[in-house]
């Protein structure tokens, strides 16, 4: 029988308010069974960037990465917002260790190809991207890998990675060895059939249902690509996958009836 392996990825405004994010990763540290938690960068990219007056350029919600703003995204994510969060699961004794792609050749990534749109620094990954092997030894030595949204190419170039596809290709890797649950926590208490109304949550989503309701616009653009990389990971041989409210993780870990499944 396989071990259980939660892989939960945060971001947004979660990142953004330190009293949540205290409160999120105490909920955090009480798990007791094996985890990984990925993080996104919030705001401080884009702030760090105004202040310095480097201009910030978003394609259909995508960032442009130039060396630039791939030195800020680098400084923020691997390393303010990442030994942030380490340290404060340290002092929640939980024993976690923070790491960017690079750092032990963790997750290689290839650079984001495009037929019309350069994007620059930005790279794109597939589950033999992760350092399968690697990880595991780290995880079997009782630490908590706590993964930042840079990767890298091993021919001396760093990449700005879409976090919630870090989760995903790092759940379909480690599901070979791990019964893996992908927790995706954002603002939201779910997929909810109407943005405006936090009621409306649908409690499981195919990817049948959900082609029906990106065609009907009724999926905010920012929960897309969380969608995506979901339906990816349960195609791929992850357990459950779940999207759930960010202060409703110990309620589902102990009961399993928060937010939206994701369903073959």
């Amino acid at each position: 029988m396989k071990e259980k392996l939660y892989i939960i990825k945060i971001g947004g405004a979660l990142i953004d308010d330190e009293e949540l994010l205290s409160q999120f990763l105490e909920q955090f540290s009480e798990i007791t069974e094996k985890k990984i938690l990925v993080h996104g960068g919030g705001k401080l990219a884009t702030t760090l960037a105004d202040r310095l007056g480097i201009e910030q350029k978003m394609i259909n919600g995508r960032r442009i990465t130039d060396k630039e703003t791939l030195d800020i995204v680098t400084m923020v994510y691997a390393g303010g917002i990442n030994k942030n969060i380490v340290e404060k699961l340290q002092q929640k004794k939980c024993n976690a260790i923070g790491f960017s792609g690079a750092d032990g050749n963790l997750i290689k990534a290839k650079k984001r190809e495009h037929p019309e749109i350069d994007f620059g620094f930005v790279g794109d990954i597939t589950k033999k991207s992760v350092n399968r092997k690697l990880v595991s030894k780290l995880i079997k030595l009782d630490l908590v890998p706590v993964f930042s949204a840079i990767t890298h190419d091993r021919k001396g170039n760093l990449f700005n990675t879409n976090a919630d596809t870090i989760a995903s290709v790092m759940a379909q890797a480690l599901s070979e060895k791990y019964e893996v649950e992908l927790l995706y926590c954002f603002d939201k208490e779910g997929v909810l059939e109407d943005v405006n109304d936090p009621e409306s949550v649908i409690r499981s989503v195919n990817e049948e249902e959900f082609t029906v309701l990106k065609e009907e616009g009724k999926l905010h653009k920012g929960i897309l690509p969380k969608l995506e990389n979901a339906l990816g990971a349960i195609k791929n041989n992850v357990n459950k996958v779940f999207l759930i409210k960010e202060t409703e993780l110990k309620n589902h870990i102990e009961n399993h009836h928060a937010g939206t499944e994701i369903c073959l």
